[in-house]
């Protein structure tokens, strides 16, 4: 019988669980012939021992378990002790991780989403931002890998104007939750762990892997291995401890082994330096690139300043000629918390951007989450970010998702207050998970002639799908024309000779909404240091509903049920272009007068026509293991007593491209009495990669037979076939050994 496996590659992430030792490709080896990497050459091998147990089992076959209340045998700083949610981790000891295996690593906190093209390419951008996001300690809300329920979570998602994300922690080794390198490389930005090592512990870390070559090549081909496993780009390194002459020497050459060892393994990775330790070995920050810091700087991607800078050190750097060719590599920090004798910081650290950008530099903006732990009101949050990165707007540069079709986006900006699918709320709590960000659009605040105005900003009090929408809304006055244009996306996305265009829309009365398109010719965009290209508005009209195609396209989505929302269809005939802009043009109707409107924006489509076809693919390979049993409080209908909980992997295997998320639903077969019917498909929740974990599933007592079932929901919004989902029953009984 053939199956296909069920140890699935996540995007072409998730490295082979295998140890080190006995799964790697033949590498460049040190002398001595040891090898230095430990990296498989292909993320995506499989673990022999794990699928045995699945592979062996018919497809129609259960799983059985013999319900037992022992300690979980997950390991417990990758999954919470008292529900089994897998979570996010750091390392925090040079112990921890030399004997790092990619055999014991957490494979839910692997990246899933690979990272986005963009245009211009992070290596053609004359000035970069980075985002070092250091909040509380890190490993908050967000260290839950799925996701959890909060009412005011922090969150990030001004991302097209961003180049590089780093996660700033003080353990020794920060690795990103994958949460937050989903979001990221979705919109083509970059992702950095960061390696620390800090006062007098710090200190005497140093000197242990820094005595010599074998040394601190072991600890480098641990990094590498750790970000090549989860998926994510490179590191920024923090020393901030004096060190002797003897690991002083060998750290540029400990930075140049990492980088070039990064490079070679993972595509677009970078290595920065945090400017603190001179030559001498000496801890003191320079907050500039000079002949004492330069020797980390020749060894490595690129620098990331001290915050204490005056424009007089701006001004040094731009005549050194260390830093001539590279004025791109050196990241100039501003501490939004503005600590120390700083420019700007806070609402004000537009200044620092003003400055930094007038010398030609790139910056590290550090700490932006300002906006948020700082604020008492956290329902403002919104509010708050979009000011900030408002005021710094002048002093960014946009960045634009340059993916081949299709283009979707939901406008979900990773939270809510209810998670919604196509207008109707299905899930009605508070919750948090990055990984279900969507392509984010512009977000501002302009003003109009004679007091009009124009705002665009995320709105979780209602939605299309996820948890939010984007709320256009403003004043046209009477002295402006009778329509304005909201931009709300930036892209370079190659169309197709017959494109489709859908729109899901709600507007408020006395306005009407359509669409412009800014096109351009695609042998234009050839050349990727051109910034302005001539661009061609188009504007398309809408398809009536017994248009062909649009009839094609809402048969292949089932029943819509818009519920006050409207849904729009244009179709694009061009040939060889390329779509650079979206905007929404709100028209004035009737006379002249001042109109204030709100237009909300549920979702945008942009499909190949040719491509309008269901995938005949079905869910395979579908397997639970890690079951844990738990006592729970009593949450079963018609029951007030403790009940049981299913905790329980599932895995299977289904094309990750063609997938927006999955639905993991459960229902009981059968009970102690066969007279008892089948129970109804219930809801557990949303997957956004081909594993999830069950935790703390209510069910009734042993003896019992339950199905789990895994439902793919297609980027298109195109029905899927029950035929077609994934299925696996789980009979459990009692202990008779008790």
């Amino acid at each position: 019988m053939s199956l296909l496996i069920c140890f699935i590659i996540f995007s072409n992430k998730l490295n082979d669980m295998a140890s080190a030792e006995n799964n790697v490709a033949p590498r460049k080896k040190r002398e001595g012939g040891e090898d230095i990497s430990g990296v498989d050459e292909k993320r995506g091998r499989t673990e022999p021992d794990r699928l045995e147990s699945c592979l062996d089992q018919p497809v129609d076959s259960s799983v059985l378990e013999v319900v037992k209340f022992t300690p979980s045998p997950l390991p417990a700083k990758h999954y919470d002790a008292d529900t089994t949610e897998p979570i996010s981790c750091g390392l925090c000891t040079m112990e921890e991780l030399l004997s790092w295996k990619r055999s014991e690593a957490n494979p839910f906190n692997v990246s899933v989403v690979p990272l986005a093209a963009r245009e211009p390419p992070l290596a053609s951008t004359p000035r970069r931002t980075l985002v070092s996001h250091d909040m509380m300690g890190g490993y908050l809300d967000d260290r839950f890998v799925q996701g959890t329920n909060t009412e005011a979570p922090y969150a990030f998602y001004h991302w097209q104007y961003i180049d590089i994300f780093n996660y700033f922690s003080h353990h020794l080794v920060t690795i990103p939750p994958a949460v937050w390198t989903n979001a990221a490389h979705r919109h083509g930005v970059i992702v950095l762990g960061t390696f620390i090592t800090e006062w007098t512990p710090g200190a005497a870390m140093c000197e242990a892997f820094l005595k010599d070559e074998e040394s601190y090549r072991a600890v480098a081909d641990k990094l590498v291995q750790i970000s090549h496993c989860h998926g994510f780009d490179g590191w920024l390194v923090n020393i901030e401890n004096v060190l002797s002459k003897e690991a002083v020497k060998n750290t540029p050459l400990f930075l140049r082994y990492l980088t070039d060892q990064m490079h070679e393994r993972v595509p677009n990775s970078l290595v920065l330096w945090y400017d603190s330790v001179l030559d001498s070995g000496e801890l003191k920050w320079q907050n500039e690139l000079n002949q004492s810091n330069r020797m980390f700087f020749d060894a490595c991607d690129g620098l990331f300043t001290n915050y204490n800078w005056t424009e007089q050190n701006l001004e040094v750097m731009k005549e050194d000629s260390g830093a001539q060719g590279r004025q791109a590599d050196i990241y100039v920090g501003v501490d939004v918390f503005a600590r120390g004798h700083v420019v700007g910081g806070m609402f004000e650290t537009n200044k620092a951007l003003e400055l930094i950008r007038r010398h030609n530099f790139s910056a590290a903006i550090f700490a932006p989450g300002w906006v948020y732990e700082t604020h008492e009101d956290k329902s403002k949050f919104r509010k708050n970010q979009d000011k900030f990165w408002g005021l710094l707007s002048d002093y960014l540069y946009i960045h634009r998702p340059a993916s081949p079709l299709p283009f979707i986006s939901s406008f979900c900006q990773g939270f809510g207050k209810a998670i919604y699918w196509r207008g109707q709320q299905e899930t009605k709590r508070s919750w948090f998970n990055l990984t279900a960000q969507e392509i984010q659009p512009l977000y501002y605040h302009v003003d109009l002639v004679a007091q009009g105005w124009l705002r665009s900003c995320g709105c979780p009090e209602d939605a299309w799908n996820g948890g939010c929408s984007l709320l256009l809304d403003g004043l046209i006055p009477a002295a402006h024309s009778p329509s304005l244009c909201a931009k709300i996306f930036s892209l370079h996305v190659p169309l197709a000779p017959k494109t489709l265009v859908t729109l899901v829309y709600k507007a408020s009365a006395g306005v009407t909404v359509s669409l412009e398109l800014m096109t351009a010719d695609a042998s234009q965009c050839k050349n990727i240091d051109v910034q302005e290209i001539q661009s061609t508005s188009v504007l398309p009209e809408f398809l009536d509903d017994g248009h062909d195609v649009v009839r094609h396209f809402t048969q292949l989505c089932g029943n819509l049920s818009p519920q006050g929302w409207t849904l729009r269809c244009t179709q694009l005939e061009l040939s060889g272009c390329v779509l650079r802009e979206v905007c929404v043009r709100i028209h004035r109707d009737g006379e002249p007068q001042d109109r204030p409107f709100s237009c909300r924006i549920g979702e945008i489509m942009i499909l190949d026509v040719a491509s309008l076809q269901v995938p005949p693919e079905l869910v395979h390979g579908m397997c639970i293991e890690d079951v844990v049993w738990l006592h729970g409080a009593g949450t079963l209908q018609d029951s007030s007593s403790p009940c049981l909980h299913l905790n329980a992997t599932l895995r299977w295997d289904y094309p990750a491209e063609l997938v927006r998320h999955f639905r993991v639903y459960w229902r009981r077969l059968r009970g102690p009495d066969p007279r008892i019917p089948p129970g109804q498909l219930a809801l557990v929740g949303r997957a956004y990669s081909n594993l999830f974990r069950v935790t703390e599933l209510a069910i009734p007592d042993p003896p019992g037979l339950l199905e789990l079932v895994v439902e793919p929901v297609l980027r298109k919004g195109f029905t899927i076939p029950e035929s077609h989902w994934g299925r696996r029953s789980l009979s459990y009984t009692e202990d008779v050994t008790e």
